[in-house]
């Protein structure tokens, strides 16, 4: 864990946000709290937090819309806090670029469990790409190991989001092979899936779109029936000019 690392919770629970925050900042974190949208922006502005925990339900803008408009142009990571009951709030969470979600009711030592695997996993991929400083280029497109961004075969820049850019990289570390959910699962995120577990579909099916593929006849990432899916093509590193 990183002691100076810095958690901005969103969420218009004030007892909630009261609680998380004691309970990180015992943990060694520093936190920073907003009700709404409006907070959020002003305290990324001026905070500059390294991982945002933000609530799908509140007044105004949700979850949801707040997590589509970060990540048009940044990878911050975030954990989307969800309803129990509503297993489609955690789908479109993904959908929207979250990293990782978490229902409601929770323990909290869970959320510092999947606080401390997403920053460790933010940290080790920007200090990767640092020290490889990589182009990796497939099929026209190009994956920018240290801008952490994707570029089309025309030179235009296509945001991800901290999954998205993982996933896509473990595709290109394994070109050619095929990679069940469980395997995809462990090498993006550390943890073993459950039988309902569709995070991964969910960020292929985000990767798809950004890669302009037909989703029923995709060329670079492939579904394999009763086997997972498989990056097909050649694939090429390049140190960064």
């Amino acid at each position: 864990m990183e002691p100076t690392s810095s958690i901005l919770i969103v969420d218009d629970d004030r007892d909630i946000r009261t609680l998380l925050a004691d309970y990180l900042e015992t943990n060694g974190y520093r936190t920073y709290g907003a009700a709404d949208g409006t907070g959020m922006w002003k305290l990324l502005d001026e905070a500059r937090p390294d991982l945002i925990v933000l609530d799908l339900n509140m007044p105004g803008e949700d979850g949801l819309t707040l997590c589509r408009k970060l990540r048009a142009h940044s990878t911050l990571p975030v954990i989307m806090l969800t309803a129990r009951s509503e297993p489609l709030d955690r789908i479109l969470g993904l959908e929207m670029g979250a990293d990782d979600y978490l229902p409601k009711p929770f323990e909290p030592r869970e959320l510092l469990a999947r606080i401390r695997s997403v920053l460790r996993r933010s940290h080790n991929a920007a200090a990767n790409a640092a020290d490889k400083a990589s182009l990796i280029r497939f099929s026209g497109w190009t994956l920018d190991l240290t801008a952490r961004h994707l570029l089309n075969p025309d030179g235009v820049v296509i945001m991800l989001s901290g999954a998205e850019f993982r996933l896509l990289k473990v595709f290109l570390e394994h070109p050619n092979r095929v990679l069940n959910r469980d395997q995809l699962l462990n090498l993006t995120q550390g943890r073993d899936a459950d039988p309902f577990d569709r995070s991964i579909d969910i960020q292929i099916s985000r990767l798809r779109q950004k890669l302009g593929e037909d989703a029923r006849l995709p060329q670079i990432i492939k579904t394999v029936r009763n086997g997972g899916y498989v990056l097909a093509g050649s694939v090429s590193v390049e140190s960064a000019p």
